[in-house]
């Protein structure tokens, strides 16, 4: 259920990952805190909420830890899922490439 919330997420700014914009992990902060930052409206809301603590300073750096043991569950497994998202991403950009194409012109 929260995997697929995030998962939704994920997959509408896949692009973003696609052009180097932005990771997969950046990408998770992000909705991290934007479940965080807003008030809980359905049960992923309230679960993230109770489960999650997020915390980020001035440069950007983030930090996701979970309040208890199944907290630290839930935050393992959306960072396992975002970046396996992304090296799903990364070998679909590379079917196509020859390694000539990554030679210095």
């Amino acid at each position: 259920m929260i995997l697929a919330e995030f998962s939704k997420y994920l997959q509408s700014r896949k692009q973003e990952i696609i052009d180097g914009k932005t990771s997969a992990t950046k990408i998770l902060c992000d909705w991290v805190r934007l479940v965080i930052y807003k008030n809980p409206k359905n049960h992923v809301d309230k679960i993230i909420h109770k489960e999650l603590l997020f915390a980020e300073n001035s440069l950007g750096d983030f930090l996701i830890v979970g309040k208890s043991d199944s907290g630290r569950v839930l935050a393992n497994a959306l960072y396992n899922y975002a970046q396996s998202y992304e090296h799903y991403i990364m070998s679909r950009w590379l079917q196509d490439k020859n390694p000539m194409d990554f030679n210095e012109k």
